[in-house]
C-alpha cells in the first residue's frame, strides 16, 4: 500500500499549483523546492520533461504510483475513444476519487484511509481497496458502523453541484456513480495528451 507520504507543498511548490492541498503557502513569489530554487532551472523546459512533468502531476493528484499509473494509461488505451479522455475517466472512476468527489472525505489521501480501513460499502459490499474501479450505476456508502459515528458523518460536507457524473442523497447519505464524466467536466488541469505522447514513444 505505497504512496506519497512526503511534504504536500513540496509537490505543489514543483508544480506552481495547489495538487495536494488548498495552496496556502502558494504565494505568486513560490520558487520549486532546491537549494537554488528556480536560479539553476531552465527557462523552457524541453518536449519530454513537459510530458514527463504532466505524467507526475497527474500521478500526484490521484495518488498513484507508476505501475498502477502505466496499467490505467494501458486499459485507458485499450478501450475505444481518445486514450487521454479514457485515463482521465478511469482516473476518476477510482472509489478512492470519487468517495472524495462525493464529500464524503475532506480530501484524496482521507478517502483512500477510509476506503482501505474498510468503512465504505459498494452496492452493499464492503470494499477496501482504493484503486477499484467503479461503473455506471454502483452506489456508495459508509459501512453500517461508520454510518453511526460522528467522527465520519460529521466531516460529510456534501457533493459538488459540478460533479454532474455524480449523484448524492443527503437523506440516505448514499451517493451513486452514474456516468463516466466528459473531460472538460474534469476540473482537474491536466494536460492528458502529453501523457499519451509520452508514453507512445
Amino acid at each position: 500500500m505505497a504512496r506519497y507520504t512526503g511534504p504536500k507543498t513540496k509537490i505543489s511548490r514543483i508544480f506552481g499549483e495547489p495538487i495536494l492541498g488548498n495552496g496556502k503557502y502558494l504565494g505568486k513569489n513560490s520558487n520549486p523546492p532546491g537549494q537554488h530554487g528556480a536560479a539553476r532551472k531552465r527557462k523552457q523546459l524541453g518536449e519530454y520533461a513537459m510530458q514527463l512533468k504532466e505524467k507526475q502531476k497527474a500521478k500526484y493528484t490521484y495518488g498513484v504510483l507508476e505501475r498502477q499509473f502505466y496499467k490505467t494509461f494501458v486499459e485507458a488505451a485499450r478501450r475505444k475513444g481518445v486514450t487521454g479522455e479514457n485515463l482521465i475517466k478511469l482516473l476518476e472512476a477510482r472509489l478512492d476519487n470519487t468517495v472524495f468527489r462525493l464529500g464524503i472525505a475532506p480530501s484524496r489521501p482521507a478517502a483512500r484511509q477510509l476506503v482501505s480501513h474498510k468503512h465504505v460499502c459498494v452496492n452493499g459490499e464492503v470494499v477496501n481497496i482504493p484503486s477499484f474501479q467503479l461503473k455506471p450505476g454502483d452506489v456508495i456508502t459508509l459501512a453500517p458502523k461508520a454510518a453511526h459515528n460522528t467522527a465520519f458523518t460529521s466531516v460529510i460536507r456534501g457533493k459538488n453541484a459540478k460533479f454532474s457524473w455524480l449523484d448524492w442523497n443527503e437523506s440516505e447519505q448514499k451517493g451513486t456513480f452514474i456516468a463516466y464524466p466528459e473531460r472538460e467536466s474534469v476540473p482537474e488541469n491536466i494536460r492528458e495528451q502529453l501523457i499519451v505522447e509520452l508514453y507512445s514513444k
